[in-house]
């Protein structure tokens, strides 16, 4: 096996495509598209987006240093990609692709309601890099779609169908292949007993 040796540059795949939602009143509510974005601390929540300083949504979340992260799925697979390429200079998103507006509880930025989480953030820090500024966020609200959630209250992301973006194409999550610790965990010791007792057929 041999590798092909390429010059410098991002190739960290897949990644997450979400909806990433700015602006204080109708007036400005905007929505991009963003794929740069992660986890970056976990006490405190803080996430972060990197956009370009041209787009549209850039003015809006370095003025009001709010914006929401709604997640995508596959039923919105279609809007996160128009939201992607149209500009929000021209176009109301929200009207061209039906999507619902939700007020937020912590931000003023505005909710997608078909989104089956939005994650509401308040900017603490602008990074400039280069092509991209970071925007570094502290996490304040999260809001999940309760119809995900099973009996126990355990929420099941997976069942809202999510999607990812990998080299210009976007995927649907594929089949699980183990869960966290799995690697390590040992094997019950208890035996299990599954066969029942069962009376003998009559001849």
């Amino acid at each position: 096996m041999s590798k092909i040796n390429w010059k410098p540059g991002n190739m960290i795949y897949p990644l997450p495509a979400v909806l990433v939602t700015c602006g204080n009143c109708k007036d400005n509510y905007n929505i991009i598209t963003i794929a740069w974005t992660g986890t970056i601390c976990t006490n405190p929540p803080m996430t972060y987006i990197s956009v370009r300083p041209n787009r549209h949504s850039y003015k809006i979340i370095k003025e009001t240093k709010e914006f929401v992260i709604n997640l995508s799925n596959e039923k919105l697979v279609r809007a996160v990609d128009y939201c992607g390429v149209k500009s929000g200079r021209d176009i109301d998103k929200f009207k061209e692709m039906n999507l619902t507006i939700e007020k937020a509880r912590e931000v003023e930025a505005p909710l997608i309601a078909e989104s089956p989480v939005n994650i509401e953030c308040k900017v603490k820090e602008i990074i400039k890099l280069g092509s991209h500024d970071m925007f570094m966020a502290e996490v304040v609200a999260v809001n999940a779609d309760d119809k995900y959630l099973d009996n126990n209250n355990k929420f099941h992301l997976d069942k809202s169908n999510p999607i990812c973006y990998s080299h210009g194409t976007y995927f649907g999550l594929g089949k699980k292949l183990g869960t966290f610790g799995y690697s390590v965990a040992k094997k019950s010791t208890k035996n299990k007993k599954s066969k029942k007792m069962t009376k003998p057929t009559k001849k």
